[in-house]
């Protein structure tokens, strides 16, 4: 579970190459021989101007807003069609009548879904994203744009976007694979605390609040190199999770037979981030889980009380607007 500093290889990289070195002339990478996307710090010249930082800052506050309200409608229109079921109109639900018969193999798959719980079915659409996008990777005439909105750097033009999108972005398939098993194992303790809306705003943002710390610290170091992966919005729901419920025990998957408990285990992990940071560590973008760690702790303190216990405003705005329709 890492949010690993993106490193490319493919054997026919002709036309990507030749994209991406056109890149690099204002982006301050370079494009090495064997095809890896590597930090080149002794050509950058001068470090980008921490006024590079606000266009993405902007962007952080803005974007975990919209999660937020867009979650919040989420929420208003499954209590309404609830309601709607309550009471017995049927007339919001589509009805195939007798005549409609299912395949096996979608009442198979119905079964399935109806087995997993709410926590379960958000990580599988999680999932199910980040395996779409991680397919796109393995065709090369797509490397231009996926490095381009699927990698996050300050350095990069137009980097306010895969902020977000690289959180849903993995190259190697065992970082896709881990990231994916830890949010599978703790999806369903998440949803059940948080509800899967507030889940799923703050994962969203946590994803865009860890790159932003990401960014703070290449443009505060000079290190420009690109990142991607789930770790920063992991590390939020995690750190959340373990601080507030420190006495649960966890084990490590490849040795089940060592258990310590999960407030120890989130606390030895940001240590190791902030040594990581400290020591300016290359394999893994240790910024962004020690922000997205950050993030997640402090909205367990603060966040349901000032963000999600406050959202009774945009439940009557929403609601006045539905009313005009109907």
């Amino acid at each position: 579970m890492q949010r690993k500093l993106c490193q490319l290889r493919c054997s026919n990289f002709t036309s990507f190459s030749k994209t991406f070195i056109r890149q690099s002339k204002d982006s301050k990478f370079s494009l090495r021989n064997d095809g890896n996307i590597n930090e080149v710090s002794e050509v950058v010249t001068s470090r980008l101007s921490p006024k590079c930082l606000i266009k993405p800052f902007i962007f952080t506050v803005s974007f975990s807003g919209c999660c937020f309200v867009a979650t919040t409608i989420w929420q208003y229109e499954e209590m309404r069609k609830f309601a709607h079921h309550f009471m017995g109109n049927r007339s919001l639900f589509k009805s195939y009548g007798p005549e409609f018969k299912r395949s096996e193999f979608r009442r198979q798959i119905n079964a399935w879904w109806n087995r997993q719980s709410e926590g379960q079915k958000v990580a599988i659409a999680i999932f199910g994203i980040n395996l779409c996008v991680f397919l796109l990777w393995r065709i090369p005439a797509f490397y231009p744009f996926m490095t381009q909105y699927f990698c996050a750097s300050p350095a990069l033009k137009g980097s306010c976007l895969p902020m977000f999108l690289s959180t849903f972005s993995h190259y190697s398939f065992f970082h896709l694979a881990i990231n994916m098993y830890v949010l599978y194992s703790f999806s369903s303790g998440a949803v059940s605390f948080y509800g899967k809306e507030q889940f799923v705003a703050m994962y969203c943002s946590a994803g865009v609040v860890s790159s932003f710390a990401s960014y703070v610290f290449k443009v505060a170091s000079g290190r420009f190199v690109t990142s991607l992966g789930a770790s920063g919005a992991l590390m939020a729901i995690l750190s959340s999770m373990c601080f507030q419920f420190p006495t649960t025990p966890l084990q490590i998957v490849f040795l089940p037979f060592f258990t310590f408990s999960a407030g120890n285990a989130i606390k030895a992990v940001m240590a190791l981030d902030l040594v990581g940071l400290l020591a300016k560590w290359r394999l893994f973008d240790h910024a962004a889980h020690l922000g997205g760690a950050i993030y997640g702790l402090l909205y367990l303190i603060y966040g349901q009380d000032y963000i999600w216990n406050k959202r009774e405003f945009i439940f009557t705005w929403y609601h006045n607007i539905r009313d005009k329709k109907e």
